[in-house]
């Protein structure tokens, strides 16, 4: 089963945060979290945020195990660009562009097993009275 994780209007360009998606791409969870968290970089903070929504969206909406769960894909999209400057002089100005990245990382995994016993309980009839008896 798939889930997805989003994160949206992440202030990091996009080409850095491509650059640690590459590094995480197509690991187990626990083994990516790891290396996020070991980073030093800062778009794996926010890979890192999105990670465990996505984990903890699989374990407690579709009831997926946290050890199956393997990184399928993330995708790094371009967000709008904040446009401000510096004004130079003679009134003129240097533009700064800030731009942002949206993030949506596919997980997939495996249900958790269930170990339910079944209610094995006697096959009398309710009411006290067992089959043939007269009242």
């Amino acid at each position: 089963m798939e889930v997805i994780a989003k994160s949206k209007y992440i202030r990091i360009s996009p080409k850095k945060l491509n650059l640690v998606a590459a590094a995480v791409t197509h690991l187990p969870v626990s083994e990516a979290k790891m290396i996020l968290a070991n980073l030093d970089q800062k778009g794996a903070r926010f890979l890192l945020l999105t990670l465990k929504q996505g984990e903890a969206n699989a374990v407690k909406n579709f009831g997926l195990n946290s050890e199956t769960l393997v990184i399928k894909s993330i995708e790094i999209g371009k967000g709008p660009t904040y446009k401000r400057g510096q004004p130079v002089s003679r009134g003129q100005w240097h533009p700064i562009l800030k731009r942002t990245s949206h993030i949506k990382m596919v997980l997939t995994g495996e249900k958790a097993k269930e170990n339910k016993k079944e209610n094995k309980g006697s096959k009398e009839k309710k009411g006290g009275k067992k089959d043939g008896a007269k009242s």
